[in-house]
């Protein structure tokens, strides 16, 4: 498992259904979108399986505080590079320390608590969760204060070590799941790298915008090398207000996870963008369901609304969500209580059923 072509997802059946497959999860499926509350990864893997049982994620759990993060979690994962925590951040050391041996702890745990899990609910395909290359060059910090990203050859190393190590984590994810394995890359820091709004290590003043053609083609090479490695389709998500969809989907994309909630006024510019990567058939995880409790529990139908006018507004039948929209939570859960969790991802997972059969009234 997890070492198949691409060939191989796209044709066969989903979703009970015989014909063309582009995705691996079956038709009506939902998941997370990764982090959740808590610090026990027993107790987590049980309730991702209990919840989601369909497409199941590798979860994460950063109050357990430095190196549970993404960015630690994704920095446990590198080959021949080490990281370690200093007053403002993660930052590049020599060799592997105390800080890095926690992370990579951490996520070994995760793992084999997931591992568990999965021996009883056999899931046939599975979901993880990585800092793409931009969001973990923002997030680390070389030897002299400035950002990995500021340095080319840095850059270059950090990528080159990151594709390796999904490779290696996605294997070894698929021989102890016995699942497909479907890799996620959190991009949440890529608007800020294009705009040139992340500050320097004095604060006076800000890193220098990366071109958008490079932020595409650096983005793209992981992409390409995670789908390679697992034989499934990319998601790349990004919870930003103003995602830039048209650069994911240029980047190699096959499916796009953001914040729906937070359409309401895109620009035209940015619907534009939506329209054409679904008339194309990209797969859009779309967030519905709030990160944290609200003062009473929504109604499916309120929870759905956000994905109805979206597809109302680029002119597309809500028949199409059933085949191209896979619902999510709006973002991590991390800040959740551990009622809203549950009823978060039920709620998430009953979307993914109303989306094929929707209520009447809907």
């Amino acid at each position: 498992m997890g070492n198949g072509t691409i060939e191989n997802v796209t044709s066969g059946e989903t979703g009970g259904e015989t014909g063309e497959a582009r995705y691996p999860w079956p038709k009506g499926a939902a998941t997370g979108v990764g982090s959740m509350p808590g610090t026990d990864p027993g107790e987590a893997a049980a309730i991702v399986f209990g919840e989601l049982p369909e497409f199941p994620h590798l979860f994460e759990l950063p109050a357990r505080g430095a190196g549970a993060d993404v960015i630690g979690r994704t920095a446990a994962l590198l080959v021949d590079l080490a990281v370690e925590i200093v007053p403002s951040g993660y930052r590049v050391t020599a060799k592997p320390g105390r800080d890095h041996r926690r992370a990579v702890d951490l996520l070994r745990w995760d793992v084999d608590a997931f591992s568990e899990a999965a021996d009883e609910g056999s899931p046939s395909v599975v979901k993880t969760q990585l800092a793409g290359p931009w969001t973990l060059a923002a997030g680390v910090e070389l030897a002299r204060g400035h950002r990995v990203l500021t340095d080319h050859g840095a850059l270059r190393d950090f990528t080159e070590s990151l594709i390796e190590g999904v490779a290696a984590h996605v294997s070894e994810l698929a021989e102890r799941t016995g699942a497909r394995v479907v890799v996620q890359l959190d991009e949440p820091t890529l608007p800020d790298v294009l705009a040139g709004s992340l500050p320097t290590p004095s604060g006076y003043g800000t890193v220098a915008a990366v071109p958008e053609p490079q932020a595409r083609e650096l983005l793209g090479t992981v992409v390409d090398a995670a789908r390679a490695a697992t034989g499934c389709p990319v998601v790349v998500h990004c919870c930003a207000r103003r995602p830039p969809v048209g650069l994911l989907r240029a980047a190699g994309a096959d499916a796009v996870s953001l914040d729906a909630t937070l359409l309401d006024d895109a620009p035209g510019e940015l619907l534009d963008e939506i329209g054409e990567a679904y008339d194309a058939e990209v797969m859009f995880l779309l967030g519905l369901v709030p990160g944290r409790a609200p003062d009473r529990r929504p109604e499916l139908k309120q929870l759905a609304r956000p994905a109805f006018d979206l597809v109302d507004r680029l002119g597309f039948a809500r028949s199409t969500l059933a085949e191209r929209v896979l619902p999510t939570p709006t973002c991590g859960l991390a800040g959740a209580t551990g009622e809203w969790l549950r009823t978060a991802l039920s709620l998430t997972r009953d979307l993914g059923k109303a989306f094929i059969d929707p209520p009447e009234g809907w």
